[in-house]
């Protein structure tokens, strides 16, 4: 199941690909290599392989995934962040979280590309005695239950009232979907900094998870306790990513 480009999206908070769909995790046996929406593994690439450079120590990012851009063109977002024991991914354009699109893409300005061959880690969580064990894993899309989904929708009316971009609003009180593609984002503190101006649209996201070497989690990210947010430009051809902690 995909979601659709509505094309009447205005900025990073409008619903710009709809249905909202839940996104649940499956580890595979075999690698993925297909075009699609998946997190771990390797990059499946529709153009020259391209693996960005955290700007600051110049090692390779880590490749976290890799999502189906929603139109009549096959079109994938490729997501690299830096970890290095730090929360990630709070600055879009700091250079160490870098959303690449093939086919067609520009890169963005304060992306550092690495030479030709570079390669870097990829997904990983906790095994036992704290070692990092390589992941890769499906994403099952399917319709969002109608109760998180109508909460999803409260959530953003609620922060447009709080923003002065709306009517005004009861509190919400329920549980919010966490990971999920299209729709209208669930924002922490209802504000996608560094990604407000028109030209962003919204399309997925997912929590952190995998703190604890005993959780059993399917991956590990650290987003300060938050979630983790994908954008598109309104031509599907550059992307940001945000991180936004509680």
């Amino acid at each position: 199941m995909f979601s659709r480009p509505t094309g009447q999206a205005t900025g990073p908070y409008d619903a710009a690909f709809l249905p909202r769909l839940a996104m649940s995790f499956r580890a595979v046996t075999e690698p993925v290599t297909e075009p699609v929406t998946k997190f771990g593994g390797r990059p499946v690439w529709l153009e020259e392989p391209t693996w960005p450079l955290d700007p600051s120590t110049g090692e390779p990012l880590v490749f976290i995934g890799q999502f189906r851009v929603p139109g009549e063109e096959l079109r994938l977002a490729y997501l690299f962040l830096a970890e290095d024991d730090r929360v990630m991914g709070m600055d879009p354009t700091s250079g160490e979280a870098v959303v690449l699109v093939q086919p067609g893409g520009r890169v963005p300005s304060f992306a550092v590309i690495g030479p030709p061959g570079t390669q870097g880690r990829s997904l990983w969580r906790w095994g036992a005695d704290e070692t990092e064990i390589p992941v890769e894993l499906s994403v099952d899309l399917t319709p969002m239950p109608p109760e998180l989904d109508a909460e999803a929708n409260h959530h953003a009316a609620w922060w447009r009232y709080m923003r002065h971009e709306g009517p005004e609003v009861r509190l919400p009180s329920g549980d919010e979907p966490e990971d999920f593609m299209g729709g209208t984002a669930v924002l922490p503190n209802g504000r996608a900094w560094g990604v407000e101006d028109d030209s962003w649209q919204f399309l997925c996201q997912f929590a952190d998870r995998g703190e604890e070497t005993d959780s059993g989690d399917p991956f590990f990210l650290n987003f300060g306790y938050g979630s983790g947010f994908v954008f598109m430009s309104s031509d599907h051809r550059e992307g940001r990513f945000l991180g936004d902690c509680t």
